[in-house]
């Protein structure tokens, strides 16, 4: 069963009641319950998603739902992701690094480059299936993809068409669009021009400071009085950018180094124990349902050596990572 973060579609239910209809009967048609939409990072069905999204286009009369609600939306619908790829040097490698963090937003995603030219094709694939279809999930993830895109160019959304398989809907007035829709194209996604591909990421440090501060409001919120748990979600979050360490995770959360370590000795845990605890979670789940090599895994984890990486993931689970990895990798099921 494929997952995906129930902040995926946020605004949902304000969107419904501005269209005059109830978002929680919907919520319940689809067989999901309002309180799953409560933290953005509680992961739900993918399937369930894509339905309540047709249930919502067919109630309201509106065709083109999913992008309606993705035009509502901000880059902040997307989790960790933009962060997860902000210190690639060039656009082409933060699309590229997407694949390897999609897994912690939703599983059942891939993101393609395929270069045409002087163009590149970004296609979007989403292996979730539905009896009532799923052309309003794609409308909504193909514009969050554009709204990704122009983040790391640093231009208007505006300039992005979006290009879908779907038919166009009758009688529908594209020129009321904010974004230009293509429809019954080859493929989901958008074009770029091969340039743009080599052009410097757009590295926006006010806009990361302002996603951490979020997140320690998150913190603070979810795990009140529980400095363990604060840190083990900000390793969490920071081990695959590179940048994580005790002197990143003291700083998000707000306190000196020395005093993280103290406050972590008197509840029996240590940086080091709750870093090795991320590390061995991490690495079980990319084995199991990831697609990246065990060498990208480990860089991913912060290890300069494949070697030392393997010994100590033997020292954790008693195999190697090329074991687990045979013994463990899951194929999805259907919901």
């Amino acid at each position: 069963m494929y997952l995906v973060r129930s902040g995926a579609i946020s605004q949902f239910e304000q969107l419904v009641l501005e269209l005059g209809e109830n978002p929680i009967e919907m919520i319940q048609q689809a067989g999901l319950r309002q309180a799953q939409f409560r933290d953005p990072n509680t992961y739900v069905a993918y399937t369930r998603i894509a339905e309540l999204l047709e249930i919502a286009a067919r109630r309201c009369q509106q065709p083109l739902f999913g992008l309606m609600l993705a035009q509502r939306q901000t880059l902040h619908v997307l989790g960790d992701l933009p962060m997860l790829v902000s210190r690639a040097a060039t656009v082409a490698d933060a699309l590229t690094r997407v694949n390897e963090y999609l897994y912690l937003h939703a599983s059942g995603v891939t993101l393609q480059l395929h270069p045409m030219g002087e163009q590149v094709r970004l296609v979007l694939s989403i292996n979730v299936h539905s009896s009532r279809g799923i052309d309003q999930l794609l409308q909504m993830s193909v514009a969050q993809l554009a709204m990704f895109v122009s983040s790391l160019l640093n231009i208007s959304l505006n300039t992005l068409p979006l290009y879908l398989c779907q038919a166009k809907p009758i009688d529908l007035d594209l020129n009321r669009l904010s974004q230009i829709v293509r429809f019954k194209e080859g493929f989901d996604g958008l074009v770029l021009k091969s340039a743009q591909l080599t052009g410097r990421n757009y590295h926006d440090e006010e806009a990361l400071n302002r996603h951490l501060q979020r997140h320690l409001h998150y913190l603070q919120s979810h795990y009140p009085d529980n400095l363990a748990d604060q840190a083990r979600d900000l390793i969490h979050r920071l081990l695959p950018t590179g940048e994580c360490c005790i002197e990143r995770v003291s700083t998000a959360l707000g306190i000196h180094e020395r005093t993280l370590q103290t406050r972590l000795k008197e509840s029996g845990q240590s940086y080091r124990k709750l870093l090795q605890e991320i590390r061995q979670n991490i690495a079980e789940q990319q084995l199991s349902y990831g697609t990246q090599t065990i060498t990208e895994l480990a860089l991913q984890l912060g290890y300069a050596e494949i070697a030392v990486f393997s010994r100590h993931f033997k020292s954790w689970t008693g195999v190697s990572p090329k074991q687990w990895k045979l013994q463990h990798k899951k194929l999805p099921i259907d919901d």
